[in-house]
């Protein structure tokens, strides 16, 4: 079982980082939910917390990915250049854009309430904005709409990667394996 990516398959490192990625990334989803319906307080603030630090661990997982893939490319998507090619390519263009601008999105809605922004209630990252209510509300609101997004995203990536592996071109076997 090889760590790096080869030339037809997706080597352990990848597929690890995959489907960490997506594991975190329902987690967040499903906590985010749940934090939107609460109102902030003593008894909740532990959730607030292991939110931000989930997501500056996903912030950090996705840039990885990225060094990752300059270091060992992934393989060529399996199947013809048509339609249903460059949609997944932009799909997963659009992956790495969200998966970055989520957290920073969060982390400045964080700094613009004027409260430390902190990862795992032990080290103060540095503010990105000032503290300001219209700051807060303006990055929370992006952040909130980033997320349905990604949502949707998830929702096409699942549903084409279900289509390609039920049609049998092995696309979602080579995820999981690292062939097809």
């Amino acid at each position: 079982m090889a760590l790096r990516n080869g030339p037809d398959e997706f080597g352990l490192v990848t597929r690890v980082i995959h489907w960490t990625t997506m594991l975190l990334v329902i987690g967040q989803l499903a906590l985010g939910l749940r934090l939107s319906d609460m109102e902030p307080g003593l008894a909740n603030l532990w959730l607030y917390g292991l939110h931000k630090t989930i997501g500056f661990a996903l912030l950090a997982l996705i840039l990885t990915r990225i060094a990752w893939h300059i270091v060992s490319p992934p393989p060529p998507p399996i199947g013809p250049r048509g339609p249903a090619f460059w949609a997944a390519r932009i799909a997963h263009w659009g992956f790495y854009i969200l998966l970055v601008a989520i957290p920073i999105t969060g982390w400045a809605g964080s700094s613009a309430t004027g409260i430390d922004v902190m990862i795992a209630d032990r080290w103060t990252v540095p503010s990105l904005v000032e503290a300001s209510e219209a700051g807060e509300a303006f990055w929370f609101r992006l952040h909130d709409i980033l997320t349905k997004v990604l949502l949707a995203l998830i929702t096409v990536h699942m549903l084409g990667a279900f289509k390609r592996e039920m049609e049998g071109d092995g696309t979602l076997t080579r995820m999981i394996r690292g062939r097809p």
